[in-house]
């Protein structure tokens, strides 16, 4: 059977119609979480952590609903983008998506969101990162202050020693490999978005499991830099490692990842592992 011309078009126009629809679908129902996820986001407290030198790390806390010592709870770092430094205490919840991590009625977790000084980074980075870089430099001052906040989070809470992770977006993408490199023995898991890694440091943390994430079409941080973040990882022997790349996604994709479906189950599923 012969389709005339017309029908061929309507037919395409239809279908084009059915993605336009679902396109907004998704990014509506993408929105409706984001919204709620701010409100959740307003009930974190607002704390400061001092070190011995003085330094000051503003940070927001989410304490699981129905806390109680009796039990062991998981907890969740989140390591905030350059562009979300500052001392307000509220830049960093500005992309409020990684905070689904930690609802759950069943399973729920501490969540720790520091922020960055606006003068300073959570990682030193070389000009030409960019092109990959093969070692850790010294840690910086808010990454040694975020290591101390969670050894005292740990002493003033019933945290499980098991069951701590890693996340982060952008500069906070390099930060989760960073702290992961520099306490391999900490943690259960990690999830970096469209960040990198000082490559001849994965022997370190292969045992970890971890899930990747970038866009293919970042123009502010190279894919590259995970693609090879994963190779390094797997040439160490890595058996656990996930990598999601979005062809059709630019430098935000944490508005795609921090809402995968499976993320926080398989993230929460996760138990310290020993080197």
């Amino acid at each position: 059977m012969r389709v005339s011309q017309s029908v061929r078009m309507s037919l395409s126009s239809l279908i084009v119609f059915s993605v336009g629809l679902s396109w907004q679908a998704m990014w509506s129902s993408l929105a409706a979480q984001e919204a709620n996820l701010i409100e959740v986001g307003k009930r974190m407290e607002k704390r400061v952590f001092r070190r011995a030198n003085g330094f000051e790390l503003p940070y927001r806390l989410l304490i699981p609903a129905g806390y109680s010592a009796d039990k062991k709870w998981p907890i969740i770092v989140f390591f905030h983008g350059i562009g979300e430094r500052g001392t307000d205490n509220e830049a960093q919840l500005k992309h409020p998506q990684f905070i689904r991590l930690a609802i759950d009625e069943k399973d729920p977790c501490f969540l720790v969101a520091p922020q960055c000084p606006p003068t300073s980074t959570w990682t030193e980075l070389r000009p030409n990162f960019r092109q990959g870089f093969r070692q850790a430099a010294p840690a910086t001052e808010p990454m040694l202050a975020v290591i101390e906040l969670l050894e005292a989070l740990a002493k003033e809470f019933s945290i499980d020693p098991d069951r701590w992770y890693a996340t982060g977006l952008s500069m906070g993408g390099f930060a989760t490999f960073d702290l992961l490199i520099r306490k391999p023995e900490w943690f259960a898991a990690g999830v970096p978005l469209c960040g990198g890694m000082p490559e001849d440091e994965a022997p370190k943390i292969a045992h970890i499991p971890l899930w990747i994430f970038h866009g293919a079409e970042d123009k502010a941080v190279p894919v590259e830099l995970s693609r090879r973040a994963v190779k390094a990882l797997q040439a160490a022997g890595a058996k656990a490692v996930k990598y999601t790349e979005y062809p059709d996604v630019g430098h935000d994709v944490w508005r795609r990842a921090y809402l995968e479906p499976e993320l926080r189950d398989w993230l929460l599923a996760q138990r310290r592992q020993p080197r």
